[in-house]
């Protein structure tokens, strides 16, 4: 039997959605309430990959990434992504049902970005609570590369490039 050995701490991020950038500020003052300080934000990117967030959240849709300088335990996916789905509802249009905000949760360590789901497919793992993860890329040859499953919008260089910044980031803090 092996000895298990101590997992490294992991660099939490989130992938923001809004066709509302002027509440960004709030959204962001509940996050880092809870999760502590943000030390990245990328530029915010048109999303243009699918239409399906439009009904809900309307056109002229944009992409920002966050990334908080406390690492944590890959174990807190599932706790985390619980408490982005209420900080989304605290955001949801009045007498509606609309989200103006939805939010990807997940980390990047040094061989892979994960994102959490509450949607089921077949090359995610349950965690618990209706949370399941998924690793959406893999760090393969000095940069992030996709899956066959991988997103649209997380397989562009733009996405790339952001979440190999956050993992210099990460890999600073871990002095690696």
């Amino acid at each position: 039997m092996q000895t298990l050995r101590e997992q490294l701490p992991v660099k939490a991020i989130i992938g923001v959605l809004t066709a509302e950038p002027p509440i960004l500020p709030k959204v962001y003052q509940q996050l880092a309430d809870q999760f502590g300080p943000i030390d990245y934000t990328s530029e915010l990117l048109p999303f243009t990959s699918t239409t399906y967030y439009e009904g809900e959240m309307g056109q002229g849709l944009q992409r920002q990434f966050i990334s908080f300088k406390k690492l944590v335990d890959a174990g807190t996916l599932a706790d985390r992504k619980l408490f982005t789905n209420q900080v989304e509802q605290a955001f949801v249009q009045k007498d509606t049902s609309q989200r103006r905000v939805n939010l990807d949760v997940g980390y990047v360590c040094m061989a892979k970005l994960v994102l959490a789901s509450t949607k089921d497919h077949a090359h995610r793992i349950y965690l618990r609570d209706g949370i399941y993860a998924e690793i959406t890329l893999r760090f393969y040859r000095k940069t992030f590369q996709p899956w066959e499953w991988t997103y649209p919008d997380y397989r562009s260089p733009a996405y790339i490039a952001i979440f190999n910044q956050i993992r210099t980031i990460y890999r600073e803090q871990l002095n690696v």
